[in-house]
C-alpha cells in the first residue's frame, strides 16, 4: 500500500463516544482520554479520496463506525481513532484497506465494507485488497470478479486445479464465477472451446414425453446457463459459437461416450445427478481439458429418494492428486442480504430436525431392547 496517501499519529485527545463530525470548529466536544485507550489520526492527503471514503453523507463513514468498537472523529482531512490499542489496531486496518480499494478504482459500498470487516476481524491471510479486486472479466463496464473470500478461493482453485468442485447454497456464485472463468480461458486460448451441462432431472431426461422439438424441451433446463452467458459475450455473437461448436451448451445424457480434449467443461446442478452419471461425466476428461463441478446438496431433486452423486463423490474422490473441493457458506451469498439469512435460516431448521429424529429413535430402541429383557 502507499504510504504517502496517509499517515498515522499518536495523539492525546478524543470525542466522547457517538459524536461523527465532519467539520473542525466543535473542540469543546474533546477531553482527555482514559488511560486504558490510545489515539491514532489518520490523514488523507486527497479530498476527492476523503470523499470517497465517507461516501454520499456520510453513510459509508457512518457504517465504519457501527462496524468497530473505536471512536471515529472525522475533522477535515483528519481521521482520528480513539480506544484501547487492539481496537484501534483494527479500525486502522479498515481505513487502510478501503482505502486501498479506492485507489484501485473500487466504489466503497455497504456490502464491501462489511466483508472488508468481517475479513479482518477473522484474520486470515490474505487480504481484502487483494480479494476484491481480482478482476476475471470486464465488459460494457461491468466487471467480474470474486466478492467475498470463499469465491476468491474458488477461483484460485480452478487455476491451480484440473477437477474443482464447488458445493454450496444458492447465490454464492458457484456456477457464475465457472463460466467467467471458462470464458476467460476461451479468451486467453487456454482451451478451444466451452462445453455447459446440467441433468434434466425435471424431466427425468426422459424427454421425448414432452411436446415441441428437442431444442424447446431442453431449453428450460440450460436457460439459466445461457442467461450468464450473455452477461460475458456479446450475445450477437453467441449463436455463431454455438452453431461452430466453440460454446456447447447440452443436456448431461449428451456427454455419454465422449471424450472432451482442450475444454473447459462446466457441470451445473450436480446434486441431480446419480452415482453412476458423475462416473461417466468425470471420465470424459480429455487432454488439456479442465472441469468444473458446481452444486447444493440440500437442493436434491432426484426421485425415488435417489442417492445424490454429488454427495457421495467427495468420499470417493478423497486423496486424489489436482482434485479439489470447496465448500461455500451463507458469507459468500452476494444476492440480497435476505437470502444469506433464508440459507441460515433452512440450515438451523435442518439441523433442528435431525436432532428431533435422532432424540425420537432412541426411546424406541431402549423399549425394544426392555421387552427383549
Amino acid at each position: 500500500m502507499d504510504a504517502s496517501r496517509f499517515h498515522t499519529q499518536e495523539s492525546g485527545w478524543h470525542r466522547p463516544h457517538g459524536q461523527t463530525m465532519t467539520v473542525a470548529d466543535n473542540s469543546s466536544s474533546v477531553a482527555p482520554r482514559p488511560h486504558n485507550q490510545a489515539q491514532t489520526t489518520i490523514t488523507v492527503d486527497d479530498p476527492q479520496v476523503m470523499v470517497s471514503l465517507l461516501g454520499t453523507a456520510d453513510q459509508i463513514l457512518k457504517l465504519i463506525e457501527r462496524s468497530v468498537s473505536s471512536d471515529i472523529m472525522v475533522r477535515g482531512n483528519e481521521i482520528t481513532i480513539t480506544g484501547t490499542p487492539a481496537d484501534n489496531a483494527l479500525a486502522e486496518k479498515v481505513f487502510a484497506e478501503l482505502l486501498e480499494l479506492i485507489e484501485k478504482g473500487e466504489t466503497l459500498t455497504a456490502d464491501s465494507v462489511q466483508r472488508t470487516v468481517g475479513m479482518l476481524e477473522s484474520g486470515t491471510a490474505e487480504r481484502p485488497a487483494e480479494v476484491f479486486t481480482l478482476n476475471i472479466l470486464s465488459r460494457r463496464g461491468r466487471t467480474i470478479r470474486p466478492k467475498t473470500l470463499g469465491q476468491r478461493r474458488y477461483v484460485d482453485a480452478i487455476d491451480e486445479h484440473t477437477v474443482v468442485f464447488a458445493i454450496g447454497p444458492a447465490g454464492t456464485g458457484k456456477t457464475y464465477l465457472a463460466m467467467a472463468k471458462a470464458v476467460q480461458a476461451l479468451q486467453a486460448k487456454q482451451v478451444t472451446r466451452i462445453i455447459l451441462t446440467r441433468p434434466a432431472v425435471e424431466a427425468g431426461e426422459r424427454l421425448g414425453y414432452l411436446p415441441g422439438t428437442l431444442y424447446e424441451k431442453i431449453d428450460p433446463y440450460l436457460r439459466p446457463l445461457y442467461d450468464a452467458l450473455h452477461d460475458m459475450i456479446d450475445p450477437e455473437s453467441i449463436p455463431r459459437l454455438i452453431q461452430s461448436g466453440t460454446i456447447e451448451v447440452a443436456p448431461l445424457a449428451y456427454m455419454r461416450g465422449r471424450t472432451l480434449n482442450d475444454a473447459f467443461i462446466i457441470l451445473d446442478e450436480a446434486q441431480n445427478t446419480t452415482p453412476e452419471q458423475m462416473k461417466m461425466f468425470l471420465t470424459r476428461l480429455g487432454f488439456g481439458s479442465r472441469i468444473v463441478v458446481t452444486g447444493d446438496v440440500t437442493q436434491v431433486d432426484l426421485p425415488g429418494g435417489a442417492t445424490s452423486g454429488l454427495r457421495v463423490v467427495q468420499d470417493i474422490l478423497d486423496g486424489l492428486d489436482d482434485v479439489f473441493f470447496i465448500e461455500l457458506g451463507s458469507g459468500d451469498v452476494v444476492r440480497h442480504q435476505l437470502v444469506s439469512n433464508i440459507v441460515d435460516a433452512y440450515a438451523k431448521w435442518d439441523a433442528a430436525q435431525q436432532n428431533r429424529q435422532t432424540q425420537s429413535v432412541r426411546p424406541v430402541e431402549n423399549r425394544r431392547a426392555g421387552r427383549r429383557r
